[in-house]
Formats: C-alpha cells, structure tokens, sequence
C-alpha cells in the first residue's frame, strides 16, 4: 500500500496496467452493474446546469428517467450516484456506432468517478481508499497500456490535485527504489 496524505493507494495502482478498449467491451462500464456512477455533492448541481445541453444527446429512457428521478440517486447503501434506466443503464448513456454505448455527458461535466473509472475511492471520513476495481467486462483492458497512475494521470489530479499526485509519484518512485533494493 502507498500512504498519500489522507489516502490509502493499492499497490494495484502502481503495478496494473490498464487501457480501455472500447472496440470490445462497448461502454459496458455505463451499461452494466447494479447501481449508477457514484457522485459527489458537489456534482450534482453541475449535472444539473448542463442538462438543458445533455438532454438532446441522451435516448428517450435516459430522459425519461432523468425526468422521473433527477440527475441523481442514493442507493440502497444511500450513496449518490447517476440514475439508472429501469434499474440497468446509466441514464446518461448515449448510442455510439457499432453498438457501443457513449456518455452523453462527455465534453459537459463528466462525474469525476467515471473519468477515474477503474479506480474507485472510498470515504472513511479522515481517510480514503484509492482502489483498482476489477471487473469481468474490463478483461480486455486488463494488463494493457501504461501503469493505472499514468494511464489515469488527469482524472487522480481532477480528483485529488496537482500536489497530491506529485507525492504519488514520490511514493512509487520510493517503493521502487525499495523493491529494487530488497532484491540485492
């Protein structure tokens, strides 16, 4: 585990390598699962000011649930998170080519969560943990691409700042150094 001022960092995060692949998996992530993206507070009203421009790129049951449930939910554990289309897709999902599903807010407001997706954070109030989510449907993604902390280098500074991820840097490039020492 890495320490980065009040979070706990898998392993996973320095050591996976990850990159979507959209070709495959087609959104799955926004179609699949058993509630919504998780939201901050503070999302909702920035869901809320560029729905008026998100509504015409969403499908009619995307609107139809935004109408009937707002811009967000609490789940069955009470945490927030983007309505879903008949308890499946995220409301905010729009079709691509080739059967593949969008984000229609994308280029709006993304959620934070889903730009960091598949890093997950949970709050334990003075400390969270940054976690790497492995789900069946990523399969294709898994071992690809560049280390989880590279490959996702905007959203975890969107997330958590520019301060935060210097010292996560600072932290792997020790853990290394560590691990490079140990095996001598």
């Amino acid at each position: 585990m890495i320490i980065v001022k009040n979070s706990i960092v898998s392993d996973d995060v320095a050591d996976c390598r990850f990159c979507c692949d959209l070709s495959v998996c087609k959104g799955a992530c926004c179609v699949d699962g058993d509630s919504g993206a998780p939201l901050l507070e503070e999302e909702v009203a920035k869901l809320e000011a560029v729905l008026p421009e998100v509504l015409p790129l969403m499908t009619d049951e995307g609107r139809i649930a935004v109408e009937e449930q707002g811009v967000a939910v609490r789940d069955k554990d009470g945490d927030l998170g983007t309505p879903l289309i008949d308890g499946g897709a995220c409301a905010f999902i729009t079709p691509g080519p080739d059967g593949c599903s969008f984000c229609a807010l994308q280029g709006y407001y993304k959620p934070v969560s889903c730009h960091l997706y598949p890093i997950r954070v949970e709050d334990y109030g003075e400390f969270q943990a940054v976690n790497y989510h492995r789900w069946n449907i990523c399969r294709c993604a898994k071992d690809k691409g560049e280390p989880l902390y590279v490959y996702l280098k905007e959203p975890l500074i969107r997330r958590f700042g520019q301060e935060w991820y210097d010292e996560l840097l600072e932290q792997i490039e020790i853990r290394e150094s560590d691990l490079q020492h140990n095996k001598r």
